[in-house]
């Protein structure tokens, strides 16, 4: 039986990301990430666009939505799902854990 570890990584506190925000992070061993808060919850994705080179944090959020700022495809952010053409292919996204007031997710290694 082969077990996975685990890893805890710490991404932001939560005030630095303002309400219906994203703020770009990066961390080591993961591609750049985007921590959302959509009033109070907190979600985390690939920064990335599936479509293009785009970062998504640089995209408008609307409701659960955020529009890529190339091509205005778009994603649900809870679920990583492509919710407006040209977009097809879904956005990783992370288990979110709050310590404290620390934005943190869960990896395997």
């Amino acid at each position: 039986m082969t077990t996975t570890e685990h890893v805890i990584h710490f991404l932001c506190r939560k005030d630095e990301v303002p309400d219906n925000e994203a703020k770009r992070v990066l961390i080591a061993d993961h591609p750049p990430l985007a921590v959302f808060n959509l009033s109070g919850a907190y979600y985390v994705t690939d920064d990335k666009c599936t479509h293009g080179e785009a970062s998504l944090c640089e995209g408008e959020i609307d409701g659960v939505l955020v529009e890529c700022p190339f091509h205005q495809g778009a994603f649900d952010i809870r679920t990583g799902k492509p919710a407006g053409a040209p977009c097809s292919l879904p956005l990783k996204t992370y288990d979110v854990i709050m310590e404290g007031d620390g934005v943190c997710i869960r990896s395997g290694r």
